[in-house]
């Protein structure tokens, strides 16, 4: 994993590009401590920071191809090179690396921008055409990396991180509203929107191409396409797509082990990183020794049993770190700069403090659990669909409320975590009267909502909850501004073994009720586990951890987040409505207060790391 950045300009670069490009790229040196670089040529500037972990003595980029017309920076993995390379090297393409990204420039050279598919891997890459005088940058299937650009007064602008972006001088920060009400409205930022306008984040399964005339275009290379109604069949027995299941993940496994740096684990104790560890340590003795934890004071929280039991049964050494709840307000504005957007919850927090105690270890590479529950139907929604598909509970709501989820899901009786009508009289009591006057503008409901609804549309409601949950949860927000950006924060790359690309395909063929059967979610995943994982993790009912939000914190009686709510503050910054601030602050602030998330919401956490980055990006811009 790396730190990469860019731009391309309509006259040739001079000194002061070079200086710009290293501002650039010092921003991203926490994402690549071990070498930096730039490169310069005509009209197109490079930087690149390294973390070295594949081909450590001659891996340093910018790559480029035999006769140097191809010139790429990239930013992660490629799992599956050593196919790919044997593949290029029968062609007769020449290496000069040991690294696994130098086989994107000679399949561009084989087969165009169509090679993308190919490439199994977390990554997102800019890559120069000199021929064609054309750059083309890209993220992964599964947007595991993220990648912002900007298109201004005739530079293209891109980067792994917008701060980097915020150095080039042509690039002034400016709020997003539709940003802050996506974030208000659902669990965080969905591609192409950001906090900062006119900044897009790159979506998954997307590729851009910035020409010599100046032209920008956006193309679709890949997504999660489930069958339709009409498409599905059911004629193979539970064991064959077990021995499928079981058959990919091991391999998925096998391509996320490829490092020639240490890798080590995330054990939660539950389902889905035991299953990874047991089955490492069944297939792949010995790659993996080490295992990492958070755990809790608190008994309510406290996963220490299960954590013991797994390391214990997989010969791994745990390295359990005890979180007090008093470290999130110490690791509250880190967490903001690095994930460059407000959040709804302090977990954050928990793991950046996790990746702080890998990084103090000497690791690079950890693997972790998450996409299991998007993919097999492991949240509670999927329950909920199934029971009020069974009459078991209530589908009723307002006309107007039927019409709103017709309009955003195709389905007038589906029902994706909220009412949205209800919650919009909410967002409109937190902003100001001067936000609220543009809300029909900057409502996300309304302004480029982001989900295609050709594909949900005559899908099983299991299938349609699951691509939402990817498309609004899991993409930008799990595996991006939580994941990779509070990995890399402290400059440890997290491996996703549910989230290959082959295995999510996979899932889109299992029938719906392998995944929920009656009502046990990750049905499949149990019984694939079974002869790797105990009785006693399988039979685990699924554990939520919810970190204490604002209301712990104002009871803790913080001074900067007392400042960050004060009434003269919010009403100079105008986003918000200081009297119902105010109402909200004397509600949160009395001693035993608590929210039941997830099932109500933390209205001030958006508010308090909104402010965070207020300051953080926008007061010197």
């Amino acid at each position: 994993m790396c730190g990469i950045c860019g731009f391309v300009k309509n006259t040739a670069t001079t000194l002061t590009d070079r200086e710009i490009i290293e501002r650039m790229n010092q921003k991203l040196i926490h994402r690549g401590p071990d070498a930096q670089d730039v490169m310069l040529h005509e009209n197109l500037a490079f930087g690149f920071t390294r973390l070295s972990i594949i081909g450590l003595n001659n891996g340093m980029q910018p790559i480029s191809n035999e006769d140097d017309s191809v010139t790429l920076i990239c930013n992660g993995e490629i799992f599956n090179y050593v196919e790919l390379r044997e593949e290029l090297w029968k062609k007769g393409h020449a290496f000069k690396t040991d690294t696994d990204v130098e086989v994107i420039v000679h399949l561009y050279e084989e087969h165009g921008v169509e090679f993308i598919n190919k490439l199994n891997g977390q990554f997102a890459f800019a890559l120069y055409d000199k021929k064609r005088q054309r750059l083309i940058c890209a993220r992964d299937h599964l947007g595991i990396i993220p990648l912002f650009y900007t298109s201004v007064n005739g530079h293209f602008i891109f980067a792994s991180e917008i701060k980097a972006i915020l150095e080039h001088p042509q690039v002034s920060a400016s709020v997003d509203l539709t940003g802050l009400d996506q974030v208000m409205t659902f669990p965080g930022l969905i591609s192409p929107r950001t906090m900062f306008d006119n900044i897009q984040s790159l979506e998954n399964g997307h590729y851009l191409i910035y020409d010599n005339q100046g032209s920008l275009s956006v193309h679709e290379y890949w997504d999660l396409d489930y069958p339709t109604l009409d498409q599905m069949t059911d004629g193979k027995p539970e064991s064959e797509y077990i021995e499928a299941m079981e058959e990919v993940f091991n391999t998925s496994l096998k391509y996320r082990l490829r490092a020639d740096v240490p890798s080590a684990v995330y054990l939660s104790g539950g389902l889905d990183s035991s299953m990874i560890a047991s089955m490492v340590n069944r297939n792949y003795p010995d790659s993996i020794k080490e295992a990492f934890s958070i755990d809790f004071t608190d008994p309510l929280y406290s996963e220490s049993y299960y954590q013991k039991l797994v390391a214990s049964q997989n010969n791994m050494n745990l390295n359990q770190k005890v979180f007090q709840y008093e470290d999130i307000s110490d690791r509250l504005v880190k967490s903001i700069y690095h994930s460059e957007c407000p959040i709804k919850e302090t977990y954050n927090t928990a793991s950046l403090s996790l990746s702080e105690s890998v990084r103090n270890k000497n690791i690079k590479v950890i693997l972790s659990g998450e996409g299991a529950d998007e993919f097999f139907a492991g949240y509670v929604g999927y329950r909920f669909d199934k029971m009020r598909a069974e009459k078991l509970v209530s589908t009723e709501a307002c006309e107007a409320e039927k019409v709103l989820r017709e309009s955003l899901w195709g389905d007038r009786d589906f029902l994706y975590e909220r009412n949205y009508l209800e919650f919009d009289d909410i967002k409109k009591s937190l902003y100001s009267d001067g936000v609220n006057e543009d809300f029909d503008k900057i409502n996300c409901l309304k302004n480029g909502f982001p989900l295609n609804k050709e594909r949900v549309n005559n899908r099983h409601i299991l299938h349609k909850r699951a691509y939402i949950d990817y498309k609004l949860r899991l993409v930008d927000h799990l595996v991006s501004d939580h994941g990779d950006r509070m990995g890399m924060a402290n400059s440890v790359e997290v491996r996703y073994p549910f989230l290959d690309k082959d295995l999510i395909e996979l899932s889109t063929r299992i029938p719906p009720d392998l995944k929920l059967s009656d009502f046990t979610e990750k049905y499949i995943l149990r019984q694939m586990g079974s002869k790797y994982v105990s009785r006693e993790i399988l039979d685990r009912e699924k554990f939520h951890f919810i970190a204490p939000g604002s209301p712990f914190l104002l009871q803790q009686n913080i001074e900067y987040i007392n400042d960050l709510l004060s009434y003269d503050l919010i009403k100079k910054q105008g986003y918000f409505n200081p009297d119902m601030i105010e109402h909200l602050k004397k509600k949160y602030s009395q001693k035993g207060y608590t929210i039941n998330a997830p099932y109500e919401n933390d209205l001030l956490i958006v508010v308090i790391t909104f402010g965070i980055m207020l300051d953080l990006f926008f007061k010197k811009h």
